[in-house]
This record gives C-alpha cells, sequence and structure tokens, in this order.
C-alpha cells in the first residue's frame, strides 16, 4: 500500500514490564478503510499493543504512528482522533443508556448542533430508541455491546481500535456486531480488532498473528492457510473421538478435537494416513473417514506455535 494509504504504522514497537516482554519489536502497517485483525491468544501481547497505539499506554522502545500522529509525543491528539471500545464495554453501569451516551458526546467534543443527530443514531443502532431511561447494567449483554460501539463512534473517528470486542457475548450477537463493523469499513473507517476468536478472524481483510509479544505471521486468511501451512491436515471422522485422541496421541500424533472429529497436522497425508488407521484399528476404533483437508486459520496457527 501506498503511504498516503497506510493510518495505522508500528516500526519495532516494544513495551517491557519489568523482566516480563509484552510485546517484542513488532512491526506492522494497517490501511485506510481496511479491517486489520489481530490475533492470538490471551496473553499475547494484544491489549497492551492496543493500549500503546490508543495513547494509554507508553512504549518502552519503538515507533508507531496513528493517522499521523506519533504515539510517543501526541497521544493526547491520538485520543480525540480515534474511537476505543474495550473488551470491558467502557460503559458506566450505574448511567442510563441516555446519560452514558451524554457522557461520551462531552468526553469527544461533539458540536451541539451534531449532538441531538448522534444521540439519535446511536439509540438506533443499539435497538434502544425507546429504552434511552433504562439503567445500563440491566442491558443484555449483545445490546451493552452495540450501545458501547456507539459511544465509542460518537464523534465520527476516522480510525477505530476494538479490544475483544465480542469477548463474552454470544454468537448472534458477535455475528451482529461484525456487521456493523463492515458497514464501517466500508463508509471509510479504518478498523483495528483483537481477538482471540478463529471464526472472527476469517471476517478480516488481513491478519496479524501474535505468540508471546512477537508477530509470527501477517496477510489475508486466504493467503495464511495457502502459504503459512508447510503440512497436511488430515480430519478423522470416529465413533469415540475422545477415545481416539487417546489412542493416537499414545501413538505419537498430535489430534486435536474439532466439532466431532479429529483434526491432525501431519508432515505427508499419504505416509500418515495407513499408521493412523493401524493406530485406531489396535484400539478397536476403526475410523469411518479420514480425509486430507484445507486447514483453518486454527491449524495454521497451532502449526505457527508449534515451529515459533
Amino acid at each position: 500500500m501506498s503511504a498516503n494509504d497506510v493510518t495505522v504504522k508500528v516500526e519495532q514497537l516494544t513495551r517491557v514490564f519489568g523482566s516480563f516482554i509484552a510485546v517484542d519489536h513488532i512491526a506492522l502497517e494497517v490501511g485506510r478503510g481496511e479491517i486489520f485483525g489481530f490475533l492470538g491468544p490471551n496473553g499475547a501481547g494484544k491489549s497492551t499493543t492496543i493500549k500503546m497505539l490508543c495513547g494509554l499506554l507508553t512504549p518502552t522502545s519503538g515507533a508507531g504512528y496513528v493517522g499521523g500522529l506519533d504515539i510517543m509525543r501526541q497521544s493526547e491528539e491520538i485520543k480525540k482522533s480515534i474511537g476505543y471500545m474495550s473488551q470491558k464495554f467502557s460503559l458506566y453501569d450505574d448511567l442510563t443508556v441516555e446519560q452514558n451516551i451524554d457522557f461520551f458526546l462531552g468526553i469527544y467534543s461533539v458540536p451541539k448542533a451534531r449532538a441531538q443527530e448522534r444521540k439519535r443514531w446511536a439509540l438506533a443502532m443499539a435497538g434502544l430508541a425507546d429504552r434511552s431511561g433504562t439503567l445500563t447494567r440491566t442491558l443484555p449483554g449483545g445490546v451493552k455491546q452495540r450501545l458501547a460501539l456507539g459511544c465509542a463512534i460518537l464523534h465520527e473517528p476516522p480510525i477505530l481500535f476494538l479490544d475483544e470486542p465480542t469477548s463474552g457475548v454470544d454468537p448472534i450477537s458477535r455475528r451482529n456486531f461484525w456487521n456493523l463493523i463492515y458497514m464501517m469499513a466500508e463508509g471509510g473507517a479504518t478498523v483495528f480488532v483483537t481477538t482471540h476468536y478463529m471464526e472472527e478472524a476469517e471476517y478480516c481483510d488481513r491478519l496479524a498473528l501474535i505468540y508471546r509479544g512477537k508477530i509470527i505471521a501477517e496477510g489475508s486468511p486466504k493467503t495464511l492457510k495457502q502459504s503459512a501451512m508447510s503440512k497436511d491436515v488430515l480430519e478423522v471422522e470416529v465413533e469415540n473421538p475422545v477415545e481416539a485422541m487417546e489412542a493416537l496421541d499414545a501413538a505419537g500424533f498430535e489430534p486435536a478435537i474439532f466439532g466431532s472429529a479429529l483434526h491432525m497436522t501431519v508432515e505427508d497425508g499419504a505416509i500418515a494416513e495407513p499408521a493412523i488407521r493401524q493406530a485406531l484399528a489396535d484400539a478397536g476404533l476403526p475410523p469411518a473417514r479420514i480425509q486430507k483437508i484445507a486447514p483453518s486459520l486454527e491449524d495454521v496457527f497451532v502449526n505457527l506455535i508449534e515451529v515459533s
């Protein structure tokens, strides 16, 4: 992407807490209008990174720019020009829906001429047009999530940071939330979202996979599944997957349960399949099917962790 299209840029960004390196010399770029996913397990460094980019935490070293602003020297300006939603929703439970919106309108200095229009928009987007006087703590998780997003973008920021925004909400609410993200990206907003949900990562235009503070892979979901996976993935259907997993583990394989089947990452599927069948037969668990499949992002991530 051209320099004019880059809205978030990080160079050798590092954050150390005592002897613990939370973020270890990472580099990345995010383009205008892009949905960029930052994927990794809990404790990988996702939230620490996003807090540095939002001006909430000072980096130990390295450089970063958000909307052309320096995260080292212009953190206060960055806070005014972005939207930020944390995994804890950033709302005040003891305030009503309308009071929360009014509070954020003031925080973001939304002009009075726009404030009422933006309030009506946020209420409608959250499905709360007739519940503005409801205490926020009484709202269901998915509704509270949409309200938190509305409050984070009352000032119509060009860049939005979402830190595990769907953590703890049901799958339907999660999908509805992503529909809102798509709408914002289509309107030209840049969305930087952290997640540990593999299925959510599929919704992103591009991903960076982070593990133990280091970026271990970057690219579109399709590219990562095609190029970052050097091994074959076999799907094994068997009547008793838990027992089959124990038998295959004892035989030296590393199976994992995926729904009602097992996934196994092997060097060569054609060579491994007979040995898998034999191990299951010896345990009295003949497989119904063994098939080489395209890797999922979870398969890719597990493989990358094993070789990193």
